[in-house]
């Protein structure tokens, strides 16, 4: 009797699981009946910035990698730092920055709520420049002297990440009118406080669901990007100074695969291994085992990482152990996943 009644449970519970039993037809396939429809065409005088496309599809380039190759690639790895929350305070080159990995739209909320609940309001916030100037406060250890913070967020070089800088400015106390933004910081004491502040602040809050609009493309555009000519080889560009750019690829480099064999600064040249079993964690009964455990194969150098600084830019490039061309292919995933560890 009881293996009737489990019987009967499973048939009600599978006619249950469509909408046909209500006299309801499924709907759920109908886009697959979609067709596309004629372009609205608008007459000539008429403004038709309204009828734009909701989803548009970009233009794939004739010289695209993708209508050459056919084999379907693999998702590329995610970044290491992909799932960490981190705040982080970093200083390279006289500067010092805060690190987050949230996009600059999440940061920028968050910030100004932070400086009000400190009694640092705005006395300026430019959204789409990232700039926040603060309004002149006054410090029970110093009489003499007002004060000023301009804060300046802007995208990371880690993919979705956001930096934060502060400027500390002070004039005596009756005279802030003919005071100026200087290019440092009048106190580089007062800075670090304040960047230690708002780091502490950000770090120790787990929420960060606001999102400013205006925010949407803070700073312009990305310091750090993967470019591929129709002609040339393709390369990441850094909006950076050699050093930060360095300092970045040789962290990168040691992760994702790569492993960095030897590097030459002066020359700009870093020598790596990729080996695509680095990319994924061994299976179970590769470790029991044993699986490849040669040390000496994973060190062998297999690639370069060229450096160079060209105009006000640093350009990076993948070739062959012996500095010859790769496939064009092949060149953009390895540099795609540089560029995703970098930070």
């Amino acid at each position: 009797m009881k293996r009737l009644i489990n019987a009967l449970n499973i048939v009600v519970i599978l006619s249950l699981t469509g909408c046909g039993w209500l006299g309801i037809r499924d709907r759920s396939n109908d886009y697959l009946l979609a067709e596309e429809t004629a372009v609205t065409v608008v007459p000539d005088g008429m403004d038709s910035t309204a009828l734009g496309e909701i989803y548009p599809i970009p233009q794939i380039p004739v010289t695209s990698v993708e209508l050459i190759e056919f084999e379907v690639p693999r998702p590329q790895p995610a970044s290491v730092n992909t799932f960490e929350q981190m705040v982080k305070i970093q200083s390279l080159e006289g500067r010092r920055w805060i690190l987050i990995n949230i996009p600059p739209s999440e940061v920028w909320p968050r910030v100004r709520n932070l400086l009000n609940r400190s009694g640092i309001p705005a006395a300026r916030a430019d959204g789409s420049s990232g700039v926040i100037d603060s309004v002149w406060v006054k410090f029970n250890s110093d009489e003499e002297n007002s004060h000023r913070f301009r804060f300046k967020i802007s995208p990371g070089v880690q993919i979705d990440s956001s930096e934060i800088t502060a400027i500390h400015n002070q004039a005596p106390r009756s005279m802030e009118d003919q005071a100026d933004w200087p290019q440092t910081s009048d106190s580089d004491e007062r800075e670090q406080e304040m960047i230690s502040m708002i780091a502490n602040e950000l770090a120790g809050s787990q929420e960060y669901a606001s999102v400013s609009l205006l925010a949407q493309d803070i700073g312009g555009e990305a310091k750090v990007e993967v470019i591929s000519p129709e002609v040339t080889d393709p390369f990441i560009r850094a909006k950076l100074s050699f050093d930060r750019t360095w300092a970045s690829i040789i962290y990168s480099t040691d992760r994702g695969g790569f492993t960095n064999v030897d590097q030459n600064r002066s020359a700009g040249v870093i020598y790596v291994n990729y080996t695509k079993e680095l990319e994924e964690d061994p299976g179970f009964f590769a470790r029991w085992f044993g699986g490849k455990s040669d040390s000496a194969e994973r060190l062998e150098v297999n690639y370069r990482v060229l450096v160079e600084t060209v105009g006000a830019n640093v350009e990076i490039r993948v070739v062959g152990a012996d500095g010859q061309g790769v496939n064009k292919a092949e060149a953009l995933r390895l540099l795609k996943i540089l560029r995703g560890n970098m930070s």
